[in-house]
């Protein structure tokens, strides 16, 4: 065996929590987000297992470019754009759908049409920000850019148009929140300018799908649902059918007796208050768990709880194993997935469930399993 993290990944409860977000938004079409590795879960992977998503979204035009290049033929949506012109010209003969977030986007994508005009006009959705403040175009400006490019398709001949609008798309600020009146608004900005010009929507983030009706649109992109993390305040994954996809574990290297009044870890900062048996486990910060994880962060030995104590280091962390008298070196340790669940994990270091998947490093083996998890107690495997 060899000691470290490692991060299981079980595709068939990715094709379920897929298959939760379908139910949610029966009558929407759905961008399977897998931007950032696919939170952290292995795009090329993730992309095969969630076949059938209608298409995947990215953040940037890089993951875009390296998905056609493992053969990803599925449509494609870059939601920030395109940032100049060689990254446009990167992607313009690969069938990737585009943002535009400012008029500058749209005035780049002409000038290079117009220069090399492809056999099939160039699909791009216009971001609308209704709130959330970050991209977007204000509601006169996104008005602007339709007429714009409707004006440019009828001076052309119809059979050669060099762009195309899918649709008007807009991102949700305060969806976790199912009371928030924010979201409503939102939706409503958005639906009534795609009614306005017979456009498709996007609106649904994972929040949006299972919580708000109105974000059920024509297009939604769920992102952490897929991966078994809950987008709500105040539900859990499990209340909402979400099976956790990654699950992280590590090994005891080191189980030893301390007398009370020892103190562990850098910085001294906990003190035994008896004797006791404290163990310590192949992972840390050097591996993406989170460094400020505070006395207390729970772990699983032998299904039992146990308790973080003092401070993270680079390779290692220490933990109470006054609740678990028989673990012994060698027994897998769980940080996080089935049976502990990352949000926990995530509310008790005082972050969110999406930086804890996406912040795994390289040092953490990762084995993608295509059937039911193994049970936390059995030992991992390379």
């Amino acid at each position: 065996m060899i000691v470290g993290p490692i991060a299981r990944v079980d595709l068939g409860a990715l094709r379920h929590n897929l298959a939760v977000c379908r139910a949610a938004a029966p009558k929407s079409r759905i961008w399977a987000v897998i931007k950032a590795d696919a939170y952290g879960h292995g795009i090329g992977h993730c992309a095969a297992a969630l076949k059938d998503a209608n298409g995947f979204a990215v953040a940037r035009v890089q993951e875009a470019l390296g998905l056609r290049a493992i053969g990803i033929s599925k449509p494609l949506l870059v939601m920030e754009g395109v940032a100049n012109a060689t990254e446009l010209g990167a992607v313009l003969s690969m069938r990737v759908e585009l943002t535009v977030h400012a008029s500058w986007h749209l005035d780049l994508i002409l000038s290079q049409l117009q220069t090399n005009p492809q056999p099939t006009p160039q699909r791009v959705w216009l971001k609308l920000d209704t709130g959330m403040g970050r991209l977007g175009l204000h509601q006169a400006e996104a008005i602007a850019l339709i007429e714009r490019v409707r004006a440019l398709a009828s001076a052309q001949a119809p059979s050669a148009p060099l762009l195309e609008l899918a649709g008007i798309m807009t991102h949700l600020a305060n969806a976790d929140d199912p009371t928030h009146p924010m979201t409503g608004e939102q939706c409503e900005q958005a639906r009534a300018l795609a009614e306005r010009f017979g456009l498709p929507v996007s609106i649904g983030n994972s929040a949006g799908v299972l919580a708000h009706p109105a974000a059920r649109s024509d297009w939604v992109r769920p992102g952490i649902m897929l991966y078994g993390g809950s987008p709500l305040l105040n539900r859990s994954a499990k209340a909402l059918d979400l099976r956790p996809v990654m699950t992280l574990s590590s090994q005891l290297i080191a189980v030893r007796e301390m007398a009370a009044g020892t103190l562990i870890g850098y910085g001294s900062t906990y003190r035994c208050p008896e004797a006791m048996r404290v163990g310590v486990v192949a992972i840390g910060y050097g591996d993406g768990y989170p460094r400020h994880a505070p006395t207390g962060t729970p772990v699983l030995i032998r299904g039992q709880r146990a308790a973080l104590l003092g401070r993270v280091s680079m390779d290692m962390i220490s933990v109470d194993l006054r609740q678990v008298p028989d673990a012994a070196v060698g027994d897998p340790v769980l940080l996080w997935g089935q049976g502990l669940a990352v949000e926990e994990v995530a509310e008790q270091v005082g972050t969110i469930n999406y930086e804890l998947l996406c912040r795994l490093s390289s040092r953490v083996r990762m084995v993608h399993d295509d059937g039911a998890m193994q049970a936390h107690t059995q030992e991992p495997r390379s």
